[in-house]
């Protein structure tokens, strides 16, 4: 059972977290007083005409292309409306197209895509209760699934690759509490991508595990609530003092209702809200320099930022065996009864590191920073992978007077458990029996390495180039069209491009 969801996971995983944190930046920007976006509106009035004879309203919808943040601005006066009752409203499109040239099952180019809506009500502004936030989302997601179609890789080559559909994403509640807001809780629908586990610099490519990693990809059943699944859950975020965060979160236990075949299909709209089953717990504690409020004396330099986060994950679902079945025999064993061996809980550990390693003092927004994510569970038994790791540089403003333009070089790796290795032994040494000549596939690792480059055309409209090659993919397996070879290296080109409206 647990194989068998794991081959699943290749067709949907987590959200690198560049759109996210495009949305998040969006929402702060639209959070504005209500009276600026107003005078905004008003300096042209429509009656008018433009200084090259345009109407005033075409005048201001093309000044809108070239300046605004959104690519619809207003939305026709909407987000002004809007905003009087406390309401932000943000929409992003992020549309790609992905090919390999080299290696993989089959060759070729496949586009995908996905829109984003995000509301969010601010609880002062709607009704006068201090700190509170109300946040609902849904994605439509489109086109093809080009990792599990061409290149069978264990670490898909596209964050926001996943079943088409349109479903709810988030459904939450937060309240802030106690002085300076040292203490927020939320509560309702969650994706926990979005706060644990995150690398802030990572968020840059476009690589699915450089957003939720590899290891609670496949490790937690159904995936874990990440992109595009998410899970009823509580999650607390406690500021004992300003460099240090504790997120404290409890989740029900798999984002979805059943852990066999697709979890996306068993809830195909992100509506069910499952509760059964048992509890994912997470824990994190962060620390930042320069802490919160810190500050910088006239004729001194800002020092050099840095994250730290160590945290870990522990699940009371149970976990079906790798590698032997309810007996003790090899699960390749042609007398094995085919029913893997239950173990209950699984946890993992990880650790994250973002940190600033340069900064031109000319120019604050020419910088150089690096990232380390690694991630481990001692537990080979029941879990598919054994650890993964992240790493890579981002530079910032790589050319002058391209201070939004971002270049990142990064890396993953993954190793798989070692009964899911022993398995592969115990299924070669039997298909030796019947065909010496067989092909003697195990697996244990794979790696890749991917270049690319975030262009700002506008505020609002990114394009971004992008270059992967994967080494030993899938860890090693046949390919399915060519049963007397693994499956070949993979070179993979893509374009990516993000509108927000």
């Amino acid at each position: 059972m647990k194989r068998e969801m794991n081959r699943h996971r290749k067709s949907r995983r987590g959200f690198c977290g560049v759109s996210a944190a495009a949305l998040t930046v969006g929402l702060a920007l639209l959070a504005a007083p209500a009276e600026e976006a107003t005078a905004q509106r008003i300096a042209v009035p429509v009656s008018q005409q433009s200084a090259d004879g345009q109407p005033a309203d075409q005048a201001t919808f093309l000044t809108n292309l070239r300046r605004s943040n959104y690519l619809l601005g207003d939305m026709f006066g909407l987000r002004t409306f809007l905003s009087k009752y406390g309401i932000t409203l943000v929409a992003q499109e992020t549309s790609e197209v992905l090919g390999n040239p080299k290696g993989g099952t089959q060759k070729g180019a496949q586009y995908d895509g996905l829109t984003q809506v995000i509301m969010q009500l601010n609880t002062q502004r709607a009704f006068g209760l201090y700190g509170g936030l109300f946040n609902i989302s849904a994605l439509q997601i489109h086109g093809q699934n080009f990792s599990a179609d061409n290149l069978s890789t264990i670490q898909t080559s596209s964050g926001i690759e996943a079943d088409r559909g349109t479903r709810l994403w988030e459904l939450w509640y937060d309240q802030k509490f106690l002085d300076e807001d040292r203490l927020d809780i939320k509560v309702g629908q969650q994706s926990v991508d979005q706060e644990f586990m995150v690398s802030t610099n990572a968020a840059y490519f476009v690589n699915t595990m450089f957003g939720w990693p590899a290891l609670p990809s496949y490790d937690m059943p159904g995936g874990g609530p990440a992109y595009p699944l998410s899970a009823v859950g509580v999650r607390l975020r406690y500021r004992p003092v300003d460099s240090i965060n504790l997120l404290l979160g409890v989740f029900n236990g798999s984002p979805a209702s059943s852990n066999e075949g697709d979890p996306q299909r068993s809830d195909h709209n992100g509506t069910d809200f499952p509760l059964g089953g048992g509890r994912l717990i997470m824990a994190e504690l962060q620390y930042a320099y320069p802490s919160l409020g810190s500050m910088v004396y006239p004729g001194e330099s800002a020092p050099l930022s840095r994250t730290y986060k160590l945290g870990a994950w522990y699940d009371t679902e149970s976990f079906a065996d790798q590698r032997y079945d309810s007996n003790g025999l090899s699960l390749a064993n042609p007398a094995s009864n085919g029913v893997p061996a239950n173990h209950r809980g699984d946890f993992s550990l990880y650790a994250v590191a973002d940190q600033m390693l340069w900064r031109n003092k000319d120019d604050p927004n020419n910088s150089l920073s690096g990232f380390v994510r690694v991630m481990g569970t001692p537990q080979n038994d029941r879990n598919f992978i054994r650890f993964s790791a992240n790493a890579g540089f981002v530079y910032h403003e790589p050319f002058v007077n391209r201070a939004d333009d971002t270049f990142g070089v990064g890396m993953g790796y993954v190793k798989v458990g070692s009964n899911v290795s022993g398995l592969d032994r115990d299924t070669a040494s039997f298909a030796a029996i019947v065909d010496p000549g067989s092909l003697n596939i195990v697996r244990h690792t794979e790696t890749y390495v991917e270049t690319t480059y975030q262009y700002q055309l506008r505020p609002w409209w990114q394009l971004q180039p992008d270059l992967q090659y994967v080494f030993n993919p899938g860890g090693g397996i046949v390919n399915p069209n060519q049963p007397n070879r693994r499956v070949g290296n993979e070179l993979v080109l893509g374009l990516r491009t993000n509108i927000l409206f």
